[in-house]
């Protein structure tokens, strides 16, 4: 089935942020509440055409902050040969690459990122590995039992949603921080984002999910609000399902 265009209705709400009065969140309900889920391994075509099996591994993580790559490293000192297929690899030559020069602005220093071996991205466990294929990161924290957001690179375990920050200057010239949790759209990926050949969030074969989107991702939405904040997020999920019709929901949705 076809992908949904953007952009499309959807709906907003916002409320200050229960451990910071100086900011606001700003949640998209319609993606909250959408039935997507990651359909890696059953269905997921990947990003580029001639990569089908990797998902969207294929070019490799760049790490937020200093924070971020030292919090996967202590996750990569516990992975073993029997989850990491690309391990002796890593060992010999490292698991961190520069981002590709070509890339960066002038002026800037050039991102970390992990390494891209063999067309993608060193943890990718490709198909025929004993411990299957995937991120050898989110099947370490599954062995551990564990969630996957503390092991992962942060983008890796936020991806499709999407935090952004905003400076808001009111009318009576008050500021306060405005944090928006939504959708990761192709927009997001900056202007190559279009030209990947297919891509999960509107796409009608991911929303195929048992739950919505602020439940079955409820790991993620605490690690990027809070707890505190979460459960407002639940509440206002549950009271836009209640009451809205058809004409506000994700599009890409079953009918």
């Amino acid at each position: 089935m076809p992908e949904v265009l953007l952009p499309f209705p959807r709906a907003f709400a916002e409320f200050v942020n229960p451990d910071d009065a100086d900011e606001v969140f700003r949640i998209d309900l319609t993606w909250l509440t959408s039935r997507w889920s990651c359909i890696f391994g059953s269905g997921c075509r990947g990003i580029y055409a001639d990569r089908p099996d990797d998902g969207c591994c294929t070019l490799g993580a760049h790490f937020a902050d200093a924070d971020d790559e030292r919090r996967v490293a202590q996750a990569v000192k516990q992975l073993p040969a029997s989850l990491w297929q690309y391990r002796a690899e890593g060992r010999r030559n490292g698991w961190v690459e520069l981002e590709d020069e070509e890339t960066v602005t002038p002026g800037e220093e050039p991102a970390r990122k992990t390494r891209v071996v063999d067309g993608a991205c060193i943890f990718l466990n490709r198909p025929g590995f004993a411990a299957g294929e995937g991120c050898a990161l989110h099947t370490l924290a599954l062995s551990q039992g564990r969630d996957f957001v503390e092991t992962k690179p942060d983008v890796c375990w936020q991806l499709p949603i999407r935090r952004q920050f905003r400076e808001v200057t009111r009318t009576d010239q008050t500021t306060y921080t405005e944090v928006s949790i939504g959708e990761y759209t192709r927009e997001g990926w900056g202007p190559g984002g279009h030209d990947l050949d297919w891509y999960c969030t509107s796409n009608t074969e991911a929303h195929q999910g048992r739950e919505p989107v602020y439940l079955a991702n409820r790991a993620e939405l605490v690690a990027l609000m809070g707890e505190r904040a979460y459960k407002t997020v639940r509440k206002l999920c549950r009271e836009f399902e209640s009451r809205t019709g058809s004409l506000l929901r994700h599009p890409a949705d079953p009918s």
